[in-house]
């Protein structure tokens, strides 16, 4: 089947959800948080995602934001730092997030070639106008669909039944793609053609389903559906 229509995964797959974390620690003042940001932004990533899960399992929806914010202080206190100013100030960068070098060319380029676009989050439909306004990304995407739609995190199926009801496409006449492994999976088995952006070169999830495609970073997307 054609690909009609190119969906992205939110955070860390458009957006680089360690630039908080970076950008905080660039700052003047924050020496002690310099020396350990990165440890506390791939906790912080690591539970934000768990407390997803599990609140899926659980049936105890909340935004994001919620998860986000809950992760963070996961994240502060097991490192041991109680800096009430830093945590407002990381969870104000990541409102502001920065896309991946290549998200605005690989975007314009499907957008070129007719190809309808979309963000599938389980970020709030508040977080994700930020970040794609912060972007400048927004007349580039066709629609962006957040999980408040339905009230469950993914991987449940009724979040990529969002994409029919939108756009009316067949599974098969889908691009999905996540720098989620465990994301990309889930999708395959749903119907999709899924590419998996795997930055850091990690194992394959070991998972009842494997992406179709697997890519170091976006800028194949185009050429995967068709747009070069």
């Amino acid at each position: 089947m054609t690909i009609t229509t190119c969906v992205f995964d939110a955070y860390g797959t458009l957006f680089d959800v360690n630039a908080a974390a970076r950008e905080a620690a660039e700052e003047p003042g924050r020496d002690a948080f310099a020396s350990v940001w990165s440890k506390i932004a791939a906790t912080w990533r690591e539970r934000q995602l768990r407390y997803t899960w599990l609140r899926a399992t659980y049936g105890t929806h909340t935004d994001f934001w919620s998860v986000t914010t809950h992760a963070l202080d996961y994240a502060l206190e097991a490192h041991g730092i109680a800096d009430p100013d830093l945590r407002d100030r990381l969870l104000q960068l990541y409102w502001e997030l920065a896309a991946y070098p290549e998200v605005p060319s690989m975007l314009a380029a499907l957008k070129a070639a007719g190809l309808r676009t979309a963000i599938l989050s389980n970020g709030s439909p508040e977080m994700l106008g930020g970040a794609v306004e912060s972007a400048g990304i927004g007349d580039v995407l066709d629609a962006v669909l957040s999980v408040e739609q339905v009230g469950v995190f993914k991987p449940h199926r009724s979040v990529y039944d969002l994409v029919g009801q939108t756009f009316g496409a067949a599974r098969g006449e889908v691009l999905f793609v996540s720098s989620n492994c465990w994301d990309a999976c889930a999708a395959t088995g749903y119907g999709f053609v899924t590419a998996w952006v795997n930055r850091r070169g990690e194992p394959v999830d070991r998972l009842p389903w494997r992406p179709v495609h697997e890519m170091s970073d976006l800028t194949g997307i185009p050429r995967l559906a068709g747009a070069a």
